[in-house]
């Protein structure tokens, strides 16, 4: 039977999850363009920047922003519409594909060591 974790695992996990992205080789994203990422990839369908900055709740100039950075990583990259020139779509790339692979792998061990830490009755201060 699957235990779900308390939230102070999910913010371990959340913890263990950023430190390891901020000591890895590579630039680091803030949490809005990490938002902005994990929407185009987790979530299918076709985005929009309007269609961001509606869905996180942000200006458009704060989703261009994002992008732009998504953008110079290599992690997303913005089309014109061919249907709605005035709309871009934003679209995925393998090395998006690849970070997302890669975040996974490290949110998945973040998760293990926070259950082996919460069961182990006095195992708090080990290294």
């Amino acid at each position: 039977m699957p235990v779900n974790p308390s939230a102070d695992q999910l913010v371990g996990t959340l913890r263990d999850t950023i430190v390891a992205l901020v000591r890895r080789d590579g630039p680091d994203l803030s949490a809005r363009q990490l938002g902005v990422f994990l929407t185009c990839y987790l979530q299918d369908g076709a985005h929009t920047v309007r269609g961001l900055a509606a869905d996180l709740n942000v200006s458009k100039p704060a989703i261009t922003r994002a992008l732009d950075r998504l953008g110079e990583l290599d992690l997303a990259r913005r089309k014109v519409d061919p249907m709605d020139r005035r709309s871009v779509l934003v679209q995925r790339t393998l090395k998006g594909a690849a970070f997302l692979r890669d975040l996974r792998s490290i949110m998945t061990e973040a998760a293990g060591a926070a259950r082996k830490s919460s069961g182990e009755s006095s195992g708090r201060g080990k290294s």
